[in-house]
């Protein structure tokens, strides 16, 4: 079962990124604050979820959460300053949008760069531990395949509605084929 990080009244923002691993489109980070008491019972890690229960946590997430926010950091940028630069640069862009002050971040991973006044705690497999972290990695992974698909419309032979960006064989394949676009990390190895 996930849990609040504090027992005491801490505004904690979870943190949480997405398409690290992806050959295209932006990196992706939400930052949530839940209240004190906050419980769900299909609330995990986004990676544990369906697709339909994705979509209805987003719901329930973006109307029960204190603050959330979402925030990208383009293929250009991560071409520019390298993909783990991006991940810390878009997380944030998301705490930089939140409406709520949080008092203490907790960010999915074991590094991070310190964001100013604000003390944070890293934590491995942080969004299979805690609520604000899982419920970041659901908008987070909700919000870049939402893109994901959305840019498939325009580029429908890498297969994004289904591989979001990240490098699978048909991915890979098309590549070779039609060679990358103007959504795709240059600084990667591509195929």
């Amino acid at each position: 079962m996930l849990r609040s990080y504090y027992n005491a009244n801490v505004r904690e923002a979870g943190l949480d990124e997405v398409g690290r691993g992806c050959l295209a489109g932006p990196v992706v980070a939400a930052a949530v604050i839940l209240p004190p008491d906050y419980s769900h019972p299909v609330l995990n890690d986004s990676k544990q979820l369906s697709r339909t229960q994705r979509e209805t946590l987003r719901t329930d997430i973006e109307r029960d959460a204190l603050a959330w926010a979402v925030a990208e950091v383009s293929n250009e940028e991560i071409d520019r300053i390298n993909i783990l630069k991006a991940s810390f640069l878009a997380m944030h862009r998301a705490v930089d949008q939140l409406t709520v002050l949080p008092e203490h971040l907790l960010v999915d991973g074991n590094r991070f760069v310190n964001y100013p006044l604000i003390p944070h705690t890293c934590i491995v497999k942080g969004d299979a531990k805690f609520l604000s972290i899982a419920a970041a990695s659901v908008l987070a992974k909700t919000y870049r395949d939402d893109l994901m698909e959305k840019l498939a419309l325009d580029f429908p032979h890498y297969g994004w509605a289904q591989n979001v960006g990240y490098p699978t064989p048909l991915h890979k394949a098309a590549i070779r084929a039609h060679g990358p676009c103007r959504y795709h990390r240059m600084s990667f190895r591509l195929v």
